[in-house]
């Protein structure tokens, strides 16, 4: 029999194409809404001038554009962007070709309302950067933090147990997972690293639902779970690395100069910082399924998927150098960092 923490045989960037591909129509259909083609018909625009242009939220738009670009349906050069022959020929309405009738033709879906509202300009101020719904207050129920844990090391197993293996780990004696949800990362680096101890840094009720997996993964002897909320509370000193998993993406960058400065103070001299994450392109124009999470991220959070660059920018500023990236599993990627 297959254990929880024995990898399995088949790789998940199937099921994860599949998931985010809800977002590929509603990409199209808002740009058609917004007029998005049409102006770029008279060539590259640089994101802000475009987002002037269609009257439209820069950081939103740009997220957007990624998305369109892996789909075919835009360019980025020169941190310009441009439209394509398929966008020329069908989604300018003065092309014969025009498939508005088609792609605008119904009802617009819930996806299509919520990318329109990021969108538009005081809809939702995309600056603050601060947790939102019950993240901002701190405060989750049991049954909430059990759902999430639920979710989260449904599709994060995996990642966990090749994180584990990596060698990443190596030589970390004290390792503290910052907002680990169920906690599996420090779980598997535990039980693939025998001298490793790690603390899952939660609030409270996430904390009480790691519990049972840390239990499940025969490691409580070595890891434990402590209650701390990572915006207003002190965090713990005196690890040798800090991990953060799908953590980065939830925030903007303001956000995440603000825990890469936290993350700095807390860790021993010369301690790591761990970033897993999937990662965009140099040019935030893909891969397809990345950019489609970074999708999920603007509808959903402050964030968006980030390129390793936009990551070193913040951290070195924080006072991390030696910052580099080696892909893990599927589409994620670890990042990390030296404290200088």
């Amino acid at each position: 029999m297959t254990s929880t923490y024995d990898m399995p045989v088949a790789g998940d960037e199937p099921i994860w194409d599949i998931f985010l591909s809800q977002h590929f129509f509603p990409a199209l259909s808002v740009a058609d809404e917004i007029g998005l083609f049409p102006a770029l018909a008279d060539g590259p625009l640089e994101t802000d001038a475009l987002a002037a242009a269609i009257e439209v939220d820069a950081r939103a738009l740009s997220i957007h554009l990624g998305l369109l670009a892996a789909l075919g349906l835009a360019t980025r050069r020169e941190g310009k962007w441009g439209d394509t022959a398929v966008s020329r020929a069908y989604l300018v309405p003065d092309s014969p070709f025009y498939w508005g009738a088609l792609i605008n033709g119904g009802e617009p879906s819930q996806l299509h309302r919520n990318l329109l509202a990021a969108l538009r300009p005081g809809t939702r101020d995309w600056t603050e950067g601060r947790p939102v719904g019950n993240w901002e207050s701190g405060q989750l129920e049991i049954e909430q933090a059990r759902h999430i844990a639920a979710f989260m090391h449904a599709h994060s197993l995996p990642a966990a147990i090749a994180a584990a293996r990596s060698g990443v780990f190596e030589g970390v004696k004290s390792l503290m997972d910052v907002g680990a949800g169920s906690g599996c990362f420090a779980i598997a680096a535990a039980r693939a690293n025998p001298g490793l101890r790690a603390t899952i840094m939660e609030l409270p009720a996430m904390c009480e639902a790691a519990r049972p997996y840390i239990e499940e993964g025969e490691v409580a002897d070595r890891v434990t779970a402590q209650a701390v909320d990572m915006f207003r509370e002190p965090w713990p000193e005196g690890h040798d690395a800090l991990f953060f998993s799908n953590i980065w993406h939830d925030w903007n960058e303001e956000t995440c100069g603000e825990l890469a400065a936290k993350a700095h103070a807390a860790l021993a001299p010369g301690g790591r910082i761990i970033l897993h994450e999937q990662l965009m392109n140099d040019t935030s124009t893909g891969p397809l399924t990345t950019a489609s999470f970074s999708m999920l991220m603007l509808l959903g959070t402050r964030g968006k998927q980030y390129s390793l660059a936009e990551l070193r920018a913040i951290l070195e500023p924080a006072g991390f150098s030696e910052v580099g990236a080696v892909h893990s599993r599927g589409y994620y990627s670890l990042v990390t960092g030296r404290k200088a």
